[in-house]
């Protein structure tokens, strides 16, 4: 083992080195993709129709033997992996919440009317509409840094970020307010990394985490 791919976002990579951690004593070299989500930035989540748009790339790469792990947001995965493929080791949700990130840290109940709030998901602006539907949600794509960017530029008043994001990229201080479940329900993998391999290799590596101590829950 000595390649884990990963999109080239601080965030993805972040996330590879968290993952990496778990090999003491392994070295290994973070291999960037860039997959569909990354070359589009543009279209709205809710109207792109295959559930691998975050993963295909990556996930093609580890079959082709470019890399030997993969990693990626558990809530990402697509509902059928590609055959040839498993996961290994998902981890324990570092956060499950969302959180606002705003204009002198306003909440939410605090915004203007008409404040125009950025979110990258339709269950976002569905729950914006539901808490505060004098409101604007406006689609927003792009790394966490991208996303503040138009908050600093006054693009936009506020943006829903997931909390883990925020805490992996160490921007706590930006946070205007986390949001309970019963308010923001997320995906049940929120903040969960999957780690993923080739079939062949899945019960060497699940033998080489097992000596180290790590459970992988397969």
């Amino acid at each position: 083992m000595k390649k884990i791919g990963t999109r080239p976002s601080s965030l993805a990579l972040k996330q590879a080195e968290e993952i990496a951690k778990f090999f003491t004593g392994f070295n290994f070299e973070f291999v960037t993709i860039f997959t569909a989500d990354d070359r589009d930035k543009s279209t709205p989540l809710s109207m792109v129709e295959q559930d691998d748009f975050f993963t295909r790339e990556i996930d093609q790469a580890l079959l082709n033997g470019e890399i030997d792990l993969a990693v990626h947001s558990a809530k990402d995965l697509p509902d059928v992996l590609p055959k040839g493929i498993a996961v290994v080791l998902e981890t324990p949700s570092l956060s499950r919440f969302d959180c606002l990130v705003a204009k002198n840290k306003l909440k939410l109940k605090d915004l203007p009317t008409g404040a125009k709030i950025g979110v990258s998901s339709q269950r976002r602006k569905e729950q914006i509409r539901t808490l505060r539907n004098d409101l604007e949600p406006v689609d927003i794509r792009g790394t966490i840094e991208e996303r503040i960017a138009l908050l600093d530029s006054g693009k936009i008043d506020a943006l829903i970020v997931a909390h883990a994001a925020m805490l992996r990229l160490g921007l706590e201080e930006k946070i205007a307010e986390i949001f309970p479940l019963d308010i923001f329900e997320t995906h049940s993998k929120q903040g969960s990394l999957s780690l993923l391999a080739r079939e062949e290799d899945c019960t060497k590596i699940r033998s080489i985490l097992s000596e180290l101590g790590r459970v992988t829950g397969n």
